[in-house]
């Protein structure tokens, strides 16, 4: 099966995991470098540096959308509907890294203004992609 909505699902995965292993990695740093102690992480990073809770928010981002994209991907994939999903596949997940990388970089408000714009891109995208499918 090679076609750009299977791929993109395994980019929309690839992409959460790669975010949780940054997260992970640096989290071990802290506590190596006994900046933190191991019991005293939160889940938010709030005890962390600034880019330590951005990176904590694109992540959970990524895994709050993953079950909507990944559903609507996995229902054209099973009903040999992916004819609809293929073409907009890749701009979802370059909308989904334009807005993950933006949070990382910068919390301004033209960053914030563009990771809006990347997710409204994936609204739009879910929105047609729902439309289509539903229609037999």
């Amino acid at each position: 099966m090679n076609n750009a909505s299977a791929n993109v699902l395994i980019g929309l995965v690839a992409w959460t995991l790669v975010l949780l292993i940054l997260m992970e990695a640096l989290r071990t740093r802290y506590i190596l470098a006994r900046a933190v102690a191991v019991n005293a992480l939160r889940p938010d990073n709030t005890n962390l540096s600034a880019f330590m809770q951005r990176l904590a928010r694109a992540h959970a981002n990524c895994v709050e959308s993953l079950p909507f994209f990944g559903i609507l991907l996995i229902v054209a994939l099973l009903t040999n509907r992916a004819g609809i999903t293929d073409p907009l596949a890749p701009w979802l997940l370059i909308a989904r890294l334009i807005q993950s990388c933006v949070h990382l970089v910068s919390i301004s408000v033209p960053a914030v203004n563009v990771r809006f714009v990347a997710f409204a891109v994936q609204v739009a995208i879910a929105v047609y992609w729902i439309w289509e499918l539903a229609a037999i």
